[in-house]
C-alpha cells in the first residue's frame, strides 16, 4: 500500500512540529527541512488546521504549532482522514471492474486495509518522536544549511 503524498507530508509536519514543541515554525522551514514544495505544504497545513491538529497563527510572531499534545495526535486517524481516495477500483463507487459482484480479492483486500488501519491506530505522534533530540539535530541542520546528518532506525 502506498500512501498519498498529502498523507506524507501530513505525518511529516506533524512529526516536524512535535519533536520541536516549544517553538513555531513556518511553512517555508518545514519545506526547506524535507525538500518539498511549500505550495503543497500550504495545503496540508490548511487540512491539518481544518482538523484541529494544528494552530495555525498569521502575522508577526505566527506560524505552525501543535494545536494540542502529540499524545492526543493518532496516527491512524491522521493517516484516514488524509487517505481520501479508493484503495482499489471496487473499493469506490462506480468502478467499471467486470468482476466486481463475483470477486473475492476485494474482502481479502478489505481485510489487510484493516489491518494497516488498526496497526497505526494503536500510535500516537508522541510515539513517532521518542528520538525527539535526533529529529530536533536533523532540522536544526537544515535550518541552519548544514549538511544534514544520516540517522538509523535503532
Amino acid at each position: 500500500m502506498k500512501l498519498t503524498a498529502f498523507t506524507d507530508y501530513s505525518l511529516r509536519v506533524l512529526i516536524y512540529l512535535a519533536a520541536q514543541p516549544e517553538r513555531r515554525a513556518t511553512i517555508g522551514e518545514v519545506a526547506a527541512s524535507f525538500a518539498v514544495s511549500e505550495h503543497h505544504l500550504t495545503k496540508v497545513v490548511h487540512f491539518l488546521g481544518k482538523e484541529g491538529w494544528l494552530a495555525n497563527v498569521r502575522g508577526k510572531g505566527g506560524g505552525l504549532a501543535l494545536a494540542g499534545p502529540p499524545e492526543s495526535i493518532n496516527v491512524g486517524e491522521v493517516v484516514r482522514r488524509t487517505e481520501a481516495g479508493a484503495f482499489v477500483e471496487c473499493f469506490g463507487e462506480g468502478g467499471a471492474c467486470r468482476i466486481t459482484g463475483i470477486c473475492r480479492l476485494q474482502g481479502v483486500l478489505g481485510e489487510a486495509v484493516a489491518a494497516f488501519h488498526a496497526v497505526l491506530h494503536r500510535y500516537t505522534l508522541a510515539d513517532l518522536v521518542q528520538n525527539r533530540e535526533a529529529l530536533s539535530t536533523v532540522f536544526l541542520a537544515g535550518r541552519m544549511g548544514m549538511p544534514q546528518p544520516e540517522w538509523r532506525a535503532a
